[in-house]
């Protein structure tokens, strides 16, 4: 596993150690973290708090040029949300940490020109599985079942 996928991975654990869904995110420009998050949907009670989107926000406020020079890091694929705000942004890459436990609208996005690496981390996968073991009702809850 890379260092930011790691990044995102840590992000992932800490969300899980706070009681939510362990799915983590960095936003990373010129070889530099500027942004990380994890799903907060439970821990604050917020129904758009996924990991991406807690990312983008810790990230602040950038210029367009920056967001278009961005690699996006997940734990996760993206859900139609998350995916929505890196096409907002034109994020060009996602790194996804896997896509086994669940899989977001990638064709869509490999349409609109994003790059995708799907990497099937077997930390990634196993962190999930047990969560979704453990936890099916919130599981089903944070992805609209």
């Amino acid at each position: 596993m890379d260092k930011f996928l790691a990044a995102a991975y840590e992000e992932a654990e800490k969300g899980l150690k706070e009681g939510g869904v362990p799915i983590g995110a960095v936003l990373v420009i010129d070889g530099r973290i500027v942004g990380r998050g994890h799903n907060k949907r439970v821990q604050d009670g917020s129904p758009v708090l996924h990991a991406e989107i807690d990312c983008l926000e810790n990230a602040g406020r950038l210029k367009a040029g920056d967001y278009q020079k961005a690699t996006l890091y997940s734990t996760l694929s993206p859900c139609d949300m998350c995916s929505g705000a890196a096409l907002l942004y034109k994020i060009p890459k996602v790194v996804i940490g896997e896509n086994k436990t669940f899989q977001g609208p990638e064709a869509y996005l490999r349409e609109r020109g994003v790059e995708l690496e799907i990497v099937d981390s077997p930390e990634c996968i196993a962190i999930m599985d047990q969560f979704i073991k453990d936890k099916p009702e919130l599981w089903n809850e944070d992805i609209g079942v």
